[in-house]
């Protein structure tokens, strides 16, 4: 009879694992270390997706400087100089003539200056009036020369930088010489008795 090959003869042999003949084994090929990948480049054609822009810098704000602090309301101006020539009703009228002589020698100009008288009208006055009132008036407007007038008209009459106030009389003084304080720009001379001009203009003349 032919010789059957022996069976395998099986052996009892400890639980566990079977061990696999080291030459059966398959290596695992070593996986590289996980690393940052690198940005895959934008396709020709298509841009890549926009990166966040870096958050700008703000510019360091510029600090106003500090306001002032309000300065105290300027006072009022002033009102115009005040001259007090003493003289009587009589002598009102040349006085006025004596300062408004060394106004325009010392080269003030005769149209910056208006005189009143309180009385009887200066002899100017009186002549031009004998033209008319439109005559008289048109001089006053045209403010080349010195223009005279009375107390009834000084309301009438324009400021200019120096007034001239003759008292030569109580007819109108009480109102000419308010007027012609208002009339006056930088100087206000007044002739007459000083105590019937502080009583109507006030003690501060």
């Amino acid at each position: 009879m032919p010789l059957l090959p022996e069976e395998p003869q099986i052996h009892e042999s400890v639980q566990g694992p079977v061990a696999t003949p080291a030459s059966s084994r398959v290596a695992p090929t070593p996986r590289p270390v996980p690393g940052p990948r690198p940005a895959a480049p934008a396709r020709p054609g298509r841009p890549g997706p926009p990166r966040p822009a870096p958050p700008a810098q703000r510019a360091p704000r510029d600090v106003a400087p500090a306001e002032p602090a309000p300065s105290a309301p300027a006072a009022p101006a002033a009102g115009p100089q005040i001259q007090l020539i003493p003289a009587s009703a009589d002598g009102a009228l040349d006085a006025a003539e004596e300062a408004l002589d060394l106004l325009l020698d010392s080269g003030r100009a005769p149209g910056e200056v208006l005189v009143l008288t309180t009385g009887a009208r200066h002899p100017w006055a009186e002549h031009e009036l004998s033209f008319g009132e439109a005559s008289y008036w048109a001089q006053h407007d045209a403010g080349d020369d010195v223009f005279y007038a009375d107390g009834a008209m000084a309301a009438r009459a324009a400021s200019r930088p120096v007034v001239i106030v003759a008292v030569n009389g109580d007819d109108t003084a009480a109102t000419a010489l308010p007027v012609a304080h208002t009339r006056a720009g930088t100087l206000l001379i007044v002739c007459g008795d000083p105590q019937q001009i502080n009583a109507v203009l006030g003690a501060g003349v």
